[in-house]
């Protein structure tokens, strides 16, 4: 995934000599692939310097300081609870964030009673929720990508062996054919270098948003609950008795 851990291994070779079997580096082998090859190796490079930037900022922003502001659920339960709806919607306005966007979003809809509240709350979560979700799935994709570009450099290498191999009429010696498998190899280690930490990061960023996501919507539910003693269905107190029931009609029908 990340740039200098896909080049480290190759800096120690190109630093201890020249690759065994022939006159060159690693780094030279890397990217004597031709045109193709060195466009591939250029893309892994730059694949794995998107993961690791992408994996960090997505670790530094989904997180619950970012999500949650802290003391904000409390803050709009403490004005609804004064029935000071305006305040609310305030504190909201003033801490963009997950938890603020969804209760604020829920707050729009209290003309339309507690269901059109509840829905609300409902529908924004699920709209934050699926939007980290889409942020973290470029880990994902990179990770496949890289794999493809690993194995496309792989068979470039490929060819370019058994085009020595025909070249030569079937005489080529085994140090004529090292640097196409050497490029194989290299662009195969390279994809997997990148898609191995970069699959492993996005299953557990995956992990933290379905968490924070429960978390988020918890919260908002209770920072809501005066509008939903206020709005709710009204239910008899405890204790009450029921209204009696009609008389039967004569004959027992």
């Amino acid at each position: 995934m990340a740039y200098f851990v896909m080049l480290a291994p190759v800096e120690l070779f190109a630093q201890a000599g020249a690759a065994p079997g022939g006159g060159s580096s690693w780094i030279e082998v890397a990217f004597s692939g031709g045109p193709l090859g060195v466009a591939v190796i250029v893309i892994l490079i730059g694949l794995s310097i998107t993961a690791l930037a992408l994996a960090v900022n997505h670790w530094l922003t989904i997180r619950t300081g970012a999500l949650m502001p802290e003391g904000l659920a409390e803050q709009v339960l403490e004005r609804l609870s004064q029935g000071d709806l305006s305040a609310a919607r305030q504190a909201c306005d003033a801490n963009p964030s997950f938890l603020g966007f969804t209760i604020r979003t829920a707050l729009a809809e209290v003309e339309g009673g507690w269901p059109a509240v509840e829905k609300a709350l409902e529908d924004a979560t699920a709209d934050q929720a699926a939007r980290l979700y889409r942020k973290v799935e470029y880990l994902s994709v990179i990770a496949n990508l890289a794999t493809m570009l690993g194995l496309l450099g792989t068979v470039l290498g490929l060819i370019m062996a058994f085009r020595e191999v025909a070249a030569t009429e079937g005489t080529a010696r085994p140090a004529q054919l090292a640097s196409g498998i050497y490029h194989a190899l290299v662009s195969t280690v390279a994809g997997l270098v990148i898609a191995i930490p970069s699959l492993g990061a996005f299953a557990v960023l995956r992990n933290r948003v379905d968490q924070l996501a429960a978390e988020t919507a918890y919260a908002a539910q209770h920072a809501v609950l005066p509008v939903k003693r206020a709005l709710g269905p009204r239910r008899p107190a405890a204790g009450a008795m029921p209204p009696p029931a009609p008389p039967s009609p004569p004959g027992g029908r």
